[in-house]
């Protein structure tokens, strides 16, 4: 067998995520690892089972055994390591989210989607939790077609990360660029439909305000609710709250049509349960059909390999398992590019609307 090679790029929490998901698959592994913090390089090429560490992005894409790269780097570099590895070579790509973060790398996506003949796949974790791949697959059939949806998601506070950079606005494009593109991308794909208008209101509520930076306080925002209109009609409502800690439930995501309503519950990463409060609970769907009233739940286990490999349910090995099919040039890309653009407009357009207090249309 044939194993596929990559280079990873970003070694802080979540390129170690994507090591551990790399290190289970039948078929590919780490072969190279650049971050500019030499610690987390030597600590993610060790994980990797001895990968090199190479000096930039440049030298790390040059390497001609190098089959695919995965890009998990802060978001104000994503477009800068996009644009790198371009220059050097055509390569399939996993990149993390969001693709850009402001309205002027907009034209700097579209140049590098113009020249990009290998694959680009955006990394959209949560379409992969198996409880949310279960809904996506279930919900126009069970609802009759899907007329409201809501999205709560009820979690603990931003991670600290190297450098501090997820403390500012400038560096993230917004909470709700960077957190919340998952949950927009999941609002295009549940309901089937392209956004026509939005209306927020969101900030910081209280997160961070005793922490200080280079003498500034941060100013990213850790609450708020966001609507959004869809041209078939479609109605979707997302509910942020990032100081509820004692939440037993991470995501809850539900959508409702003329014929029923599914549901799904998720709890948050299990490293984070208290083992005083015993095993951490498991996932769990509920099926409600409208007629006859006859609600059932299921509760979705999760291997425990997969469960230990990261804080994503196992999405971001079920991810890979796609992404190396890509790579192989026998599957296709499920989150594109354009996906990715179409995610953070919504972000920044949601962002615009509760920073002007207005609606936004599409």
């Amino acid at each position: 067998m044939t194993v596929k090679k990559y280079g990873l790029i970003g070694c802080g929490m979540m390129g170690i995520e994507h090591i551990k998901n790399v290190n289970l698959l039948d078929g590919a592994q780490v072969h190279a690892v650049y971050d500019p913090v030499p610690d987390l390089a030597t600590q993610a090429a060790i994980l990797a089972g001895g990968a090199y560490i190479a000096s930039s992005v440049e030298d790390l894409t040059a390497q001609a055994d190098i089959d695919a790269v995965i890009i998990v780097s802060p978001n104000f570099c994503h477009i800068d390591n996009l644009e790198d590895i371009q220059r050097c070579r055509q390569l399939p790509i996993l990149c993390e989210k969001p693709l850009y973060i402001s309205p002027a790398q907009a034209a700097r996506l579209d140049r590098f989607t113009a020249a990009q003949k290998a694959p680009v796949w955006v990394a959209m974790e949560y379409r992969y939790m198996p409880p949310i791949a279960r809904m996506i697959e279930e919900a126009a059939g069970l609802t009759g077609g899907v007329k409201m949806l809501t999205i709560k998601e009820h979690r603990i506070p931003f991670l600290p990360k190297i450098g501090d950079w997820n403390r500012f606005n400038k560096n993230t494009g917004g909470t709700l660029v960077e957190k919340c593109c998952h949950f927009f991308d999941l609002m295009r794909l549940i309901s089937g439909s392209e956004p026509i208008r939005v209306s927020a209101s969101a900030g910081q509520i209280t997160n961070h305000f005793d922490e200080l930076y280079g003498g500034e306080v941060p100013d990213i925002w850790d609450g708020g609710y966001v609507i959004f209109d869809f041209e078939n009609g479609c109605r979707a409502a997302l509910e942020l709250c990032m100081f509820a800690d004692g939440s037993l439930w991470n995501e809850e995501i539900s959508a409702v049509g003329p014929k029923g309503k599914i549901e799904c519950r998720i709890p948050g990463p299990q490293r984070f349960w208290p083992a005083a409060l015993g095993p951490a609970p498991h996932a769990e769907i509920t099926r409600a059909p409208r007629r006859p009233k006859r609600p059932v739940t299921e509760q979705v286990e999760i291997d425990p390999k997969l469960i230990a490999a990261g804080d994503h349910h196992g999405s971001t090995f079920f991810q890979h398992q796609k992404f190396l099919d890509v790579v192989n040039g026998k599957g296709r890309v499920e989150v594109s590019l354009e996906d990715g653009r179409k995610a953070v407009e919504m972000g920044l357009a949601a962002q615009k609307a509760a920073q002007e207090h207005r609606v936004i249309t599409f």
